[in-house]
């Protein structure tokens, strides 16, 4: 998914210390006058990363006759991976890295952009609500340049009394997840039963992020709403979650702090204003390159281009935002 603000907040993203906050959701709508909105949560001027979590994003249900959906044309992304989960609905992905696919709910789709890539996200005809999040982490210095790539898992529900989870990143009571992660991390949906208290050991070198979707649910005893994101620090071995009077839905994802600095602006993670200047210069040169009929398009991965476009779309490519007239200011996290 794209960040389609029209001024995109430029972002220095230190690890986080070790905190318990609750973060209210911010409304974005996805573009054009029947824009699909979203939830924003992360990133916040008061936090900016949970682990290498660095954007979280949470939407619907929403009727798509009376939203349009999700139509999302194809946009760069550099630095990153996007981590895609539905609840209802299906979303088609295409990418300039040739990886097509659907993304259906309680499958995980990830993209890692690495040095460059650009796809595309659309919901499909056949879907009548679309609900579901679509979240970004952040790629380690080491890992940020490498060739783009893309992964796809089902995970297996794991029972536990009271609980359901399906963990898609990591590992967390029973559930192992096989895909390629470049800092620890966990990502997982989890069921709570009405009423249930459920206990939970973590690693305590790990941050964590408690997105509630529908229920109330108390995080050692902290009250969250549906849509915030609840938020606890390093230092804790174990989590203990009780629901309220209704089921619980929420996803849980954590990592250890990142432990370098990031600039995130629109869809590039970088670690510099020049790069992102430079990220934004590339990706406005091939969109004029390529032209912005569906006729000049194409779809022309690799080569000497960085980004590429995924092959076979009808609507041309997303271009950036103007830059700020003054350098990128970095943002940080209170102490």
């Amino acid at each position: 998914m794209s960040s389609l603000d029209s001024e995109p907040q430029e972002l220095l993203c230190p690890s986080s210390p070790g905190a318990v906050e609750v973060l209210e959701p911010r409304m974005v709508p996805l573009g054009g006058p029947r824009a699909m909105t979203v939830r924003r949560t992360l990133p916040q001027r008061q936090r900016s990363l949970i682990g290498a979590w660095c954007f979280v994003d949470h939407y619907g249900p929403d009727d798509v006759s009376a939203t349009g959906g999700m139509a999302v044309p194809p946009h760069p992304h550099t630095g990153l991976q996007t981590v895609s989960w539905l609840f209802t609905g299906e979303v088609e992905h295409t990418d300039s890295a040739g990886y097509h696919a659907m993304v259906r709910p309680g499958e995980l789709n990830l993209m890692t952009a690495g040095r460059g890539i650009s796809h595309s996200e659309y919901s499909t005809p056949g879907t009548t609500v679309l609900h579901g999040a679509q979240l970004w982490v952040a790629l380690p210095e080491h890992a940020r340049f490498m060739e783009p790539t893309f992964e796809h898992f089902r995970p297996v529900p794991v029972q536990l009394p009271g609980v359901t989870l399906s963990v898609f990143l990591g590992s967390l009571a029973g559930g192992t997840s096989p895909v390629v992660t470049h800092t620890p991390l966990l990502g997982a949906e989890l069921r709570l039963d009405a009423g249930a208290t459920v206990s939970l050991d973590v690693d305590p070198a790990f941050e964590h992020g408690f997105l509630v979707d529908s229920g109330t649910l108390s995080v050692d005893g902290n009250a969250l709403a549906p849509g915030e994101l609840g938020y606890t620090g390093p230092g804790r071995g174990s989590l203990t979650l009780v629901a309220g009077q209704a089921p619980v839905r929420l996803l849980l994802i954590g990592g250890t702090p990142l432990g370098e600095s990031i600039v995130m602006w629109w869809n590039f993670v970088g670690r510099s204003h020049e790069e992102v200047v430079a990220f934004r210069a590339a990706w406005q040169a091939e969109i004029a390159a390529f032209g912005t009929t569906p006729d000049g398009m194409g779809g022309v991965p690799g080569g000497d281009r960085q980004f590429g476009l995924p092959a076979n779309q009808v609507d041309p490519p997303l271009p950036a935002p103007g830059l700020p007239t003054v350098n990128l200011r970095p943002r940080s996290n209170p102490s």
